[in-house]
Order: structure tokens, then sequence, then C-alpha cells
């Protein structure tokens, strides 16, 4: 199915513009266009376009980080579909190395959320330190 513009918009919460820059700078591959030049989106684009809109909102990752974890899901995937190939043949050798090729992939995208989280527990763990002196002043009243 083919959707315009406006319809990505709404199902994905983005504007029309962040759709059109996410498509200029990558984060989303270039869509069809219809004879009179609108865009035409597919259910892909609007995965991967929830895919940017978790790892922006729900990591809190900056847009060069987003590029950066696309990328490496894209690997990822690529990957994949090539241990599921191998996996097709049973040539223990070809998934072997297929596996070895997926695991520095995946511990570098755990390795960026871990990086998310130790700033997250930091800042916490200050908001918190914070709270507990508010506690005790409150106490000598």
């Amino acid at each position: 199915m083919q959707y315009k513009i406006d319809d990505v918009a709404k199902e994905c919460g983005l504007t029309k513009r962040a759709i059109r820059y996410y498509e200029e700078i990558g984060l989303i591959p270039p869509p069809d266009r219809s004879e009179g030049g609108f865009r035409l989106y597919t259910d892909q684009h609007i995965e991967r376009l929830k895919q940017i809109m978790n790892v922006r909102d729900v990591l809190g990752f900056s847009l060069q980080e987003v590029q950066e974890y696309i990328s490496i899901s894209d690997a990822f995937e690529e990957r994949r579909l090539e241990y599921r190939a191998a996996k097709e043949t049973l040539d223990d050798e070809k998934i072997k190395e297929k596996l070895v090729e997926i695991k520095p992939i995946l511990s570098k995208q755990l390795n960026m959320i871990d990086e998310k989280l130790k700033k997250m527990n930091d800042i916490r763990n200050n908001m918190d330190d914070m709270y507990q002196r508010v506690l005790k002043a409150l106490e000598k009243f």
C-alpha cells in the first residue's frame, strides 16, 4: 500500500517537514513519486519512521546518534538475512561466520544504549541526592 505524506505524518506523529528532512539526510529511503510528483510512502517507510521516533524519544538520542543507531540496525538486518540464508544451506562454518559478524554490531548498539542509561542514572542520582538533602532539611522543622 502507498501513502501520501499527510497520512504518514498523522500515522507517525511527525511533521511533513521532518519526514522530508529525514529523507534528505538518509534516515529513510526516498519514496517513489506519483505522476504528479507527490511522494508515495510504503509500510516500510512508516515502520522506519516509527523506529526513528522510538530511538529519538524513548532513548533520548540526538539526531546524530539516531543516524548512527539506524546505520547499525541496517547493518544488523543485512547480516541477519545472510545468517538465515546460511542456515538454509546447513553450512556450520558459514553460520558461525555470520554470527561472528553479528556479534560486534549488536554490541555497538548495546553500548550506545548503555551510555545513554548511564547518563540518565547519573542525572537521577544527582536529583535523588538533592531530594534527600531537602528531606533532611525538612526534618529540622
